[in-house]
């Protein structure tokens, strides 16, 4: 049997992402393989793009979901290549999160229209959820 939280468990755990963060954290997307965790160094990998999160990172999660407030675009890609993952770090750029980014209907952490990022186009997020799972 999996363990099963109540909503309230499921809001503070997400919650706690919100504090890791702090405000105005950073979306990084990369290309290349996807590190064992989140604490795993970037080696070899290339950043794609770097948006910059609200200052208020995202109001209180509701029912185990995060709903992360607007994020502003990379105006700017800093490289060519293929979205395989994320990281949202802390402004200081700490690592606090990861997943995989896909195109959409990929079923990735962080979908994105296209995972094909060139450098200099601008690389936008409509919206971004974060749900805590075991209902």
């Amino acid at each position: 049997m999996a363990l099963s939280f109540t909503a309230t468990l499921r809001s503070n755990r997400a919650d706690e992402i919100t504090a890791a963060v702090g405000g105005s954290g950073l979306l990084r997307i990369y290309d290349g393989t996807v590190p064992a965790n989140v604490g795993t160094a970037i080696s070899g990998q290339t950043l794609l793009a770097e948006l910059t999160c609200n200052a208020t990172f995202a109001p209180a999660a509701s029912n185990g979901v995060l709903t992360l407030n607007s994020i502003t675009q990379d105006s700017s890609a800093n490289a060519t290549g293929t979205a395989t993952f994320f990281r949202l770090t802390t402004s200081g750029g700490t690592a606090v999160v990861q997943g995989t980014v896909t195109a959409t209907g990929g079923g990735g952490d962080l979908t994105l229209n296209t995972t094909s990022i060139s450098s200099g186009a601008a690389v936008s997020i409509t919206s971004f959820v974060i749900t805590e799972g075991n209902a």
